[in-house]
């Protein structure tokens, strides 16, 4: 039970970030907000301060700033649509915007409390690429193909999303660059792809400066991940079955939670905040996606409005939203079922 709490606090945080982003913004721009709710369904707890109605919906996922003339038609001054489009533009790209900044200051503190897995290479698995390449303990990693290496935790992501090709990798090795290439294998046991390091996993403490360097370079790497997920799903890489929406998420947490217990309360907290930071990256991403109902979608409707220089029909845009809300809340009930079928099969 417990581990379902934290991770609905997880999740609850890092949406009421996101919507902050959103409301913040909106009262900057003197556009009144109507509600602010977290969680989606039904209300169980609400209360009104000022003109806006604070809800705390039934289900933990999701939120909503509701403004005045955001969806439809609305003759109040202070309403969404009456607002000139560079105003509109920064109150809808708030949200997303915020999830990068807290994204990126979970990583900073993750980095600076735990420190810096470098890339060296302390072992190589016999019969993999490796080896065969020619690599060597103390060996350390700097690039693949060409992606930037800082961590080591980068090089099995790259090599996951890369697994049908050679790896052009650099190594610093006595203060001397060279690449060679490595050909990954399949490993039966782990089904995944693999080049045979094994990292020193010996974690480096660096200065501020340093932290908030790898705290950007880490945030990065979510980045990258979260983009090259999508990529494989639209080709087939990826399977969307291998989706995860909130239960998986829940799951996830819970999963975190349990495996770090036993090392200490330390590394619970780092690795539920390193969680919280990738979620939050994955938010901040999947919302600029040019989607209607999405904050990209928004945002790609207020570029065809600065093209053609006249505001799209308040009708039309309200029914592009809607047919794109419908959409997500039906991929939404499709992962949701995919989640639950995995916790059921194991």
């Amino acid at each position: 039970m417990l581990k379902i709490i934290i991770a609905i606090l997880i999740f609850s945080f890092i949406v009421i970030f996101h919507e902050l982003g959103h409301f913040f913004v909106a009262k900057k721009c003197d556009v009144k907000v109507n509600e602010f709710w977290l969680g989606m369904g039904p209300t169980i707890f609400h209360f009104t301060k000022g003109e806006t109605k604070f809800c705390l919906k039934l289900l933990p996922f999701g939120g909503a700033c509701v403004m005045e003339g955001e969806d439809e038609e609305s003759d109040d001054e202070r309403a969404f649509c009456k607002k000139p489009l560079w105003q509109r533009a920064l109150i809808v790209a708030a949200g997303p915007f915020m999830n990068f900044i807290l994204a990126a200051i979970l990583c900073i503190i993750v980095i600076a409390a735990m420190g810096i897995d470098k890339p060296i290479v302390k072992s190589l698995t016999p019969g993999y690429g490796g080896e065969a390449a020619g690599l060597m303990p103390g060996d350390e990693v700097t690039e693949l193909g060409n992606y930037n290496v800082h961590f080591a935790h980068e090089v099995s992501a790259y090599i996951f999303f890369h697994s049908d090709e050679d790896i052009d990798v650099t190594y610093i090795r006595d203060g001397e660059e060279n690449t060679v290439l490595v050909t990954p294998k399949y490993d039966e046991e782990t089904r995944r792809y693999k080049a045979g390091i094994i990292w020193n996993n010996e974690y480096v403490k660096g200065n501020i400066f340093e932290d908030m360097y790898y705290g950007m370079c880490q945030m990065k790497y979510y980045i990258y991940t979260t983009f090259k997920s999508l990529s494989g799903l639209i080709t087939g890489r990826i399977s969307f079955k291998e989706m995860s929406g909130p239960v998986g998420i829940v799951k996830a947490i819970g999963d975190t939670y349990e495996q770090s217990k036993e090392s200490g309360a330390l590394y619970v907290v780092m690795n539920l905040l390193n969680l919280s930071a990738l979620l939050s990256a994955n938010l901040f991403i999947m919302n600029l996606l040019p989607i209607p109902a999405l904050d990209g979608g928004r945002l790609l409707l207020f570029l065809v409005e600065a093209i053609r220089g006249k505001r799209l029909n308040e009708k039309l845009e309200g029914r592009i939203h809607l047919v794109g809300f419908v959409l997500l809340m039906a991929l939404m009930v499709f992962v949701m079922y995919n989640d639950i079928v995995k916790l059921i099969t194991g």
